[in-house]
């Protein structure tokens, strides 16, 4: 009877014990971010290189790298914008109009309009006018240039498309799997750190290592 009490109690131990360890994974260490140790001055000659838009504060860096339709990057420009810009993060967005895939477009001839019109001139007021318009179809890119048929404004967003091929093998190295929104930024002691950022649990995260 001893024996089948000290398992009892031992087995009860082990489901606590894995119990917090789930939780603890569950709620804190999956949502940590990653800190790059691999490849960190490409990526930030990347990321510094795109034509990134931003309100220019003095804070700072994050860059976030996303597409105007995509939900999680709507949700994070939504919650957490507000607070990073308010403790002065320069939150620069660098967006992308993904090329097509079999067969399917799937980014729209306004979008990529304003994509070229962003990375050419670095227009944050744009950026705001366009991310205010909602559904993101309704957007008919007013008084922005067309990229189709435009060999200049084509080759950029080719250069957007060709900054996420690029990324994406870099960032792998640090265990970092790109989604959107990436966001990379810096640390108060200096040290690169980014995630895929796609649950609204990564914020407080990021958040909290910017002084939000």
């Amino acid at each position: 009877m001893r024996r089948v009490r000290i398992g009892f109690f031992g087995l009860l131990f082990l489901v606590v014990v894995g119990a917090g360890l789930w939780a603890w994974w569950n709620f804190d260490l999956r949502w940590r971010p990653h800190t790059i140790t691999k490849n960190q001055a490409q990526i930030g000659k990347i990321l510094a290189a795109a034509g990134w838009v931003s309100p220019k504060l003095p804070g700072p860096k994050l860059y976030m790298i996303s597409y105007r339709s995509c939900p999680d990057c709507i949700r994070f420009e939504k919650e957490a914008f507000p607070k990073l810009q308010a403790a002065g993060v320069d939150t620069r967005v660098i967006v992308i109009a993904r090329a097509d895939k079999n067969g399917l477009a799937k980014s729209t001839p306004p979008e990529r309009a304003t994509v070229a019109e962003l990375w050419v001139n670095r227009d944050w007021k744009l950026f705001e006018r366009w991310t205010a318009v909602t559904p993101p179809d309704a957007w008919t890119a007013p008084a922005v240039a067309a990229a189709d048929g435009d060999a200049t404004r084509t080759a950029v967003i080719e250069l957007g498309r060709n900054l996420v091929t690029d990324l994406k093998p870099l960032l792998a190295a640090n265990g970092v799997n790109f989604a959107y929104p990436t966001l990379v930024w810096w640390t108060k002691t200096g040290a690169m750190h980014a995630c895929a950022c796609e649950k609204a649990a990564s914020y407080a995260n990021v958040e909290r290592e910017l002084g939000a």
